[in-house]
């Protein structure tokens, strides 16, 4: 009896080319809505917020001093004709006096200088006397320098920030026009997988393991604006598995799942998606995180994660989160990469693009996890960013590489 072999393996996918296939696919929602500003952070930004006045209104001091007259001189000690506080409308500055004023009080017209009150000194008559002649402009703080009217402080399609809803605040945006929100379900396939709370560690079966991928994605989901529906746990069952993605792709715009996308004859993920609709990207060329799927259910996006949980992990952040930003008008997509120094050996070349867990160090380098295997949770929770080495690449210690960090991705 012959066998007929098995059928050739597709080639694995450059990183590269399956993110522009994912942000081709991604069209950004329709709607979005207004918001707060005070409930807008992480959200983005669905039309440029311009400003109706400028930033500051007037001229005002940048310092706690005295507001004066250059051209009035120093050489003799003058008398104090009024007192400004923030928040108060100063009078014409006398010629040959002085104005008490405080940090963000307006300047009192006629005026073109502030000296700080470090470099002046209260004589017993209360007069004062100016230790430090002052040139024009000095510690004032001039009208629409900060924000011009009319100018856009922030623009569509940028992600918001506390500093950029301040901004918004600063020009009397009470509100802000946003993006929707996407809707992603998410479950996990894996019939060794059990919810910690349910199972105490000396009560785990042989062969079970906590589900921890559910939690750091349903986290970096929620940090990204998304209202997430979590299925929970779906066993490794063919009909389960399609009555699942059937269910959860009527009402969500994305369908995020762990595991079941390998080649293992209970991975049922991959088959399930190919039944329902259709399937564009499978097994990437990256380690870690090969197995990777994307295709399209009727009416959502799907993608389908790793298993390993550092495979799933890095998989979410090179590529999920880019494509849920552009989902949502996002124009920042790429992470920030910088030129660091390897203080470490990284002898073994490998065929696919690596992602090393690295951490940076005192001396301004990076150092590695020892174990870079995908199981290995604990170093994504060591680690404070990855390492992209190209394929067939080593490193030597001292090598400049390509850093990028963690604190960009999981926000």
């Amino acid at each position: 009896m012959t066998t007929s072999p098995a059928p050739p393996r597709p080639a694995l996918i450059p990183l590269d080319d399956a993110l522009a296939t994912l942000l081709a696919y991604a069209t950004p929602l329709a709607g979005g809505e207004q918001v707060s500003t005070f409930d807008a952070d992480g959200r983005v930004l669905a039309a440029d917020a311009v400003s109706p006045l400028q930033v500051p209104s007037f001229d005002n001091s940048a310092m706690d001093g005295y507001a004066l007259r250059c051209a009035d001189g120093t050489d003799a000690d003058m008398p104090v004709s009024q007192r400004i506080s923030a928040g108060s409308a100063p009078q014409p500055l006398v010629a040959g006096t002085l104005a008490r004023i405080f940090t963000g009080a307006p300047v009192p017209p006629g005026s073109d200088a502030v000296v700080m009150q470090e470099d002046c000194e209260v004589q017993p008559d209360q007069t004062v006397r100016v230790l430090r002649p002052p040139q024009p402009g000095q510690n004032l703080r001039r009208a629409g320098e900060d924000v011009a009217l009319g100018a856009v402080v922030l623009s569509k399609g940028e992600r918001l920030t506390p500093a950029r809803i301040a901004l918004a605040a600063s020009i009397g945006m009470d509100s802000l026009a946003v993006a929707a929100r996407p809707r992603v379900a998410l479950f996990s396939t894996g019939d060794e997988l059990v919810m910690p709370g349910e199972v105490r560690p000396q009560d785990m079966r042989p062969g079970a393991i906590y589900n921890s991928n559910r939690f750091f994605l349903r986290a970096l989901l929620q940090r990204l604006g998304c209202v997430v529906t979590d299925y929970g746990i779906v066993p490794d069952q063919r009909d389960a598995t399609v009555a699942a993605l059937r269910e959860a792709s009527q009402s969500h715009d994305l369908v995020l799942t762990s595991g079941g996308v390998s080649v293992g004859e209970e991975d049922h993920v991959k088959a399930a998606v190919q039944l329902l609709g259709s399937l564009h990207l499978w097994a990437l060329a990256i380690k870690p995180g090969k197995p990777f799927a994307y295709g399209q259910l009727p009416g959502s996006h799907f993608i389908g994660l790793p298993g390993n949980p550092v495979a799933s992990f890095v998989t979410f952040l090179l590529l999920v989160r880019p494509f849920l930003l552009k989902l949502q008008g996002a124009t920042h997509l790429s992470p920030v990469r910088t030129a660091l120094p390897a203080h470490f050996d990284w002898p073994r070349a490998d065929k696919r693009r690596e992602f090393l867990r690295v951490r940076r160090n005192a001396a301004g380098g990076l150092d590695l996890f020892a174990n870079q295997s995908s199981g290995v949770l604990t170093s994504a929770a060591w680690a404070d960013g990855v390492v992209d080495t190209l394929p067939g690449h080593t490193i030597a210690h001292g090598d400049v590489v390509q850093f990028i960090g963690f604190a960009e991705l999981q926000s």
